[in-house]
């Protein structure tokens, strides 16, 4: 009971990487923790409400929204992103789009072309909807 606003947990571990070499277009959706070292041309969202980590890397690009838990970004985003519990935006970062976030950590030299948006609970923000929920069938 006094425990429900407890914050999740990050995954401390990596289950899927997607590699420098690699370019992915569309959406993904996944689970547990995702690394992306290569050029995501798509939308990036976690499956279900379980806790999710998204990794970044320094050359790592997504082009899209990322709507996950936790996220640790050092590439570029272009793009909004929504982090339902932290956000991290390390030294070579640059984001163009708005962060959503409910905690944040910005280092020294992280670049933000948009705004910082503090939000409380895990709601949705500008009818995003997660890879996941998104009707197939039409």
């Amino acid at each position: 009971m006094f425990f429900s606003n407890k914050p999740s947990k990050p995954q401390n571990r990596i289950d899927t990487l997607i590699g420098a070499a690699t370019k992915v277009v569309g959406d993904i959706s996944f689970s547990g923790g995702l690394r992306v070292d290569g050029l995501v041309k798509g939308n990036v969202a976690a499956a279900g409400e379980e806790p999710s980590t998204l990794v970044l890397s320094e050359n790592a690009k997504i082009e899209g929204k990322i709507r996950v838990s936790h996220v640790v970004i050092n590439g570029a985003v272009l793009g909004p992103v929504h982090a339902t519990e932290y956000v991290e935006l390390q030294s070579k970062c640059h984001v163009t789009g708005d962060v959503f976030y409910k905690t944040l950590e910005m280092h020294m030299g992280a670049i933000v072309e948009g705004k910082l948006v503090h939000v409380e609970g895990t709601t949705l923000q500008e009818g995003f909807t997660p890879a996941a929920a998104v009707d197939q069938s039409a």
